[in-house]
């Protein structure tokens, strides 16, 4: 069966989770968890993605991210492949480290950012790694002691999550920590990782409550919400695609999304392509990278190594090529 493509977009809500090859460990000790995060905080920094939620357990994470300028395909490639690369020279081993896909789910932030808050930082609490709340709130691979302000982190955002219970910080962290006590009865939650339709449902209760009346239910494993949401994202995402296909079917590829570029700027195509900093290169090298990476679904790591720039340049061309087509009015069709 042929794997579904991933859904993402600027803003976009995922619960990422990864695991080791044949549920092996991908941590052995505190070094690699160090690794881990000092990689992670660069990448999510470098690339405007916000983090709210995380936890590192022996064979598997949890992330809870969204969607900044870069995909977050782009971001997990960058993260797996390079923590893997260490990883191996410094364990002096060799092949896959992580299963060779990673769970990404688009969620439905009204509804599920505090409940998948909740479910991943008690992770360590549930796999045994800590024995309490007390002794959670000090473990350092785990968001929970970040938002008890045990311990500090610059690249996970605290204000989004305290900001649901108050606005005080004292009574927030007071309201947070009460409403992740109240979770550790609900044990693993397949809800919150399991299939779309149980998701979609509310759980198991739901599904045969819905199976009871005949009703139907639209459902994708990829998305965490419930109907309305799902048929929502679903909509955008096959407009989005199928407006890849329809510039892919007229012959678009990056040179010709290049003379578009040109032609709409007046510029040459070789002001397209060239380094500088100069107002008509960088507008021509925004318009590109947007273009390029938003209609036609080309990879942010290939525009950068095309234009011999890093990622992070692309990312913030491609935000400022969107502005620049939003207030102009410039249509890649014409």
């Amino acid at each position: 069966m042929l794997r579904k493509s991933r859904i993402d977009a600027p803003g976009a809500l995922h619960h990422i989770i990864a695991r080791g090859i044949e549920k092996r460990r991908i941590f052995e000790d505190n070094t690699d968890r160090d690794n881990f995060l000092t990689r992670l905080r660069n990448i999510l920094k470098e690339t405007e993605t916000s983090c709210y939620a995380w936890s590192l357990i022996p064979n598997h994470f949890h992330l809870l991210l969204r969607t900044g300028p870069t995909s977050i395909s782009t971001v997990m490639k960058r993260l797996l492949t390079g923590y893997a690369l260490w990883y191996n020279k410094r364990h002096e081993r060799s092949g896959h480290l992580f299963q060779n896909r990673y769970k990404s789910i688009l969620c439905q932030e009204d509804a599920y950012l505090l409940e998948l808050v909740r479910y991943i930082h008690l992770n360590p609490l549930r796999a045994g790694i800590v024995k309490d709340m007390e002794e959670l709130e000090t473990y350092p691979y785990c968001g929970h002691s970040v938002l008890m302000a045990k311990r500090k982190s610059d690249w996970q955002n605290t204000d989004r999550v305290l900001g649901l219970f108050a606005q005080k910080a004292g009574f927030a962290r007071r309201a947070y920590r009460f409403f992740v006590e109240k979770g550790i009865a609900q044990g693993k939650r397949s809800d919150l990782t399991g299939g779309g339709l149980l998701r979609s449902a509310g759980g198991w209760a739901g599904v045969k409550a819905l199976k009871s009346v005949n009703a139907s239910l639209k459902s994708d494993e990829r998305i965490l919400g419930d109907a309305d949401f799902v048929e929502k994202v679903l909509a955008s995402a096959n407009e989005a695609m199928e407006r890849k296909y329809d510039l892919k079917s007229r012959g678009f590829t990056l040179e010709k999304v290049a003379a578009r570029v040109a032609e709409v700027l007046g510029v040459s195509e070789d002001d397209v392509w060239a380094s500088g900093r100069s107002r008509r290169i960088v507008e021509a090298r925004s318009l590109l990278c947007y273009w390029a990476a938003r209609e036609l679904g080309t990879s942010m790591s290939s525009l950068a190594r095309k234009l011999g720039i890093s990622i992070p340049a692309v990312s913030k061309s491609v935000i400022r090529g969107e502005k620049l087509a939003r207030i102009k009015n410039y249509d890649l069709l014409g």
